[in-house]
């Protein structure tokens, strides 16, 4: 398999993950966030707030994770995955996702948690690797990672 064809599976990989992921993720978002809602008091104003909310906010922090990692990639900069704000916000969307899908139906289990964990895993994802799947610069950046590994292998094989 030539390297071009590897780079061009592995960027239509990433945008199945993305097609296929993201859909169901914020489709899934405003079910269950809906069915939660709809689980507080009649009179409560807050039971709009997590089928409107939650999926925007999964966007918003999902995709500016995904560009930050990306840009500090680019740039050969410290992963910003590692600055408490990012954790907490990725944390966050899991943790609102994971629970709201916990919460939303009348008998929790552990296949339930399971489901909503594996649906939220793979939305989130998917989320967070738009901005290096429509990038231009992915095969470079593959590419020089590559060779950043090889000189690594080869220099640790010479000691």
């Amino acid at each position: 398999m030539s390297e071009r064809s590897a780079l061009r599976e592995l960027r239509v990989l990433m945008w199945v993950v993305i097609a296929v992921g993201v859909p169901v993720y914020l489709v899934w978002l405003v079910q269950v966030g809906y069915l939660t809602g709809q689980g507080l008091p009649g009179g409560d104003i807050a039971r709009w707030a997590p089928p409107v909310l939650l999926p925007p906010v999964a966007v918003l922090f999902c995709v500016m994770a995904g560009w930050t990692w990306w840009l500090s990639v680019v740039s050969r900069h410290r992963s910003p995955l590692r600055e408490p704000w990012i954790v907490a916000s990725l944390v966050f969307v899991a943790a609102s996702s994971v629970s709201c899908g916990v919460v939303s139906v009348d008998n929790p289990s552990v296949p339930v948690g399971l489901l909503s964990a594996v649906v939220t895993g793979l939305g989130m994802i998917g989320l967070f690797f738009i901005p290096a799947a429509a990038s231009r610069q992915l095969p470079e950046v593959i590419r020089r990672r590559a060779a950043e590994r090889h000189s690594d292998a080869d220099s640790k094989s010479a000691v």
